[in-house]
Formats: C-alpha cells, structure tokens, sequence
C-alpha cells in the first residue's frame, strides 16, 4: 500500500479503535466494520481518504454490491457502516460535510426468528445421553444453559466458572457493549452443570473456562454452533443456530405471561424495540395454530355473512 493510500487505513484504523475503546464493541462487531470499509475504499482506488468520498461514489458503491448479488441486509449492513465511518469523520473535523447523511439503505424484509416448539424443546434436552462421557455431558450442558439463559454464543463462551452462582441459580454474562447483567437459571441446568463441572475440574486445566475444549482450552464459538447444529438437527431435521435457542427461550418466557420489560432484562436488549420482534413471534404462531385448526379460518370455509345475505338477495329476487 502507498504512503497516500494509507491515509485512509491510518482513518479507518482509528474509528475502529474508537469503537472498541469510547463505544466497546465486540471484537466480531469491529471486524466486520474494518471488512466492510476495506471493501469500501478498495473498491474505489482513486479514493485516498474519507475527504474524498461523496455521495455518489457511496451510491454507486452500494449499487454494484446489488449487481453482484449480495443479500439486502448485507448491502444495509454496509451501508450502516459507512454512515457511522463518515459520521465519526464529521465529528473528528476530518471532514466538513457528511456525504453519507443521505444515503438510503435498502430496505430488508422483517424475518421471524426461529423457534423451536416446547416439545421440540423437551426432546432436545432430555434425550438420554452416556453421563460417562465428557463430551456429551458438556453438550447437553450448554444447551441446557443456550435454552435457560437465552444468552448469547458469545456470552456462553467468555463465561468463567466464576460466574456462576449455584446458591442462587444465576450466571453474570458480558453482553454487548461491555454490560454486565444477571441471568437466571433453572434447575434442569443446574443439574446439567454440575454433572458438567465433575469432568471440567479434570480437565480445565490453568483456565477459568466455565466451557473447555478437547484440549482443556477455552471453547470457541465454532465448536458451540456445530454441537447446537447436530443436536437440532437430531431432533427437528433442521439445523438450527445457538441463536435459534436464544429466540426461542425468549419467545417461550413471553408466552408464559413474562412482562416484555422483563424479557428485556433477561436478554439483555438496550432497545425495547428489539424485544418487541418476539411479540410479533407469538403473534405469528398463534395465527398459523389458528388457521390450521380453526374450521372457518381459511379459504375452505363457508361463505361469510354477508356473501350469504346476497346470495339469498339474488334468490328472492329471482
């Protein structure tokens, strides 16, 4: 890289830093910003520096991911990126104009998350499994704790096993943005956990781990989302996220009469607005319940009130 393209890695460089340190985002949510923005000013050679960007090099950016074929959300993903870069120029003096203020996101269709049924749920955690095996005993662990705690993959593998508080059931998690919270469990996890901690005092070694590999390690993400895959996939014949398992044990909580203030606390959401997506989860469910099991809830059904009035008007007429 010349010393004048560097200019705007020297940028970009800083505003991560920036994010990390003044905003404390994750180490993931940083990559994906450094990826997004390479991309950005690699895709555009003559562009130096954030000074020299404009709202048509950003249009004409985001149109080409589009003829590419990228995904809409991973087009308003970059899109966010560049305006928070640009945003931050603005504020920093770099720039005196945000050329990123007007630029439009595409919008991205609202998908419900996932979920799994409550008898889904039962034959995932109480299969029978070999209690004298350490790998099967940590799975059903976590999946016990993904499903009790509807906390996040990342959450589960930063944990230590001094987090946990047994006495009470409760387990202090590290969210987003460096937020610490207090998350309640159940018994069914307690079990599994402590039949997991027999084997994890052999093997954890020089680690304060709650979650260890093969090789006594601190688990990575990887191994979680393959065991939450398999394990999904055995019971359902769908391969399903650790996040699946967060939105279901949210979903579950609010259909068991949880106030959505509480659901908040319990995943720890900055914004009720993101809570409220699980509102429209049981709302969905409920219609489709509704409208197979409702004998005048589709198309199938007799005619409605009025047609059959004016099909009684016509025979009267007649």
């Amino acid at each position: 890289m010349s010393g004048i393209a560097a200019e705007w890695n020297v940028e970009v460089e800083a505003f991560l830093g920036y994010l990390s340190g003044a905003r404390g985002r994750s180490g993931n949510t940083v990559r994906a910003y450094r990826n997004d923005l390479s991309q950005l000013f690699h895709s555009m050679p003559d562009i130096t520096s954030v000074r020299d960007l404009s709202l048509v090099d950003l249009r004409a950016w985001l149109a080409d991911l589009h003829r590419n074929g990228c995904a809409r959300s991973t087009i308003a993903r970059k899109a966010a990126a560049a305006r928070a870069f640009t945003s931050w120029a603005l504020q920093r003096g770099i720039i005196e104009v945000d050329p990123a203020l007007r630029l439009a996101s595409p919008s991205v269709p609202k998908t419900l998350p996932a979920v799994l049924t409550q008898t889904q749920t039962s034959a995932l955690l109480d299969r029978d499994i070999d209690v004298n095996n350490v790998i099967h005993v940590r799975n059903q662990a976590i999946l016990e704790l993904l499903y009790a705690t509807g906390i996040r993959v990342a959450e589960l593998c930063s944990a230590d096993i001094g987090d946990l508080d047994s006495h009470r059931r409760v387990i202090r998690v590290v969210g987003k943005g460096n937020k610490e919270r207090m998350v309640p469990y159940g018994v069914s996890a307690q079990i599994a956990l402590d039949r997991w901690c027999v084997f994890r005092r052999h093997i954890a070694v020089g680690t304060q781990s709650l979650f260890v590999g093969a090789r006594g390690a601190r688990i990575d993400q990887r191994v979680v989302r393959t065991v939450v895959n398999k394990s999904t996939k055995a019971v359902t014949g769908h391969s399903l996220s650790p996040h699946a398992l967060r939105h279901t044990a949210a979903t579950h909580v609010l259909e068991g009469g949880a106030d959505m203030r509480v659901v908040q606390e319990f995943l720890g959401h900055a914004s009720m607005a993101t809570t409220q997506r699980y509102t429209h989860v049981s709302v969905e469910r409920l219609r489709k319940t509704f409208e197979t099991a409702h004998p005048r809830s589709g198309s199938d059904s007799k005619p409605s009130s009025v047609e059959a009035a004016q099909s009684n008007a016509t025979e009267l007429q007649d």
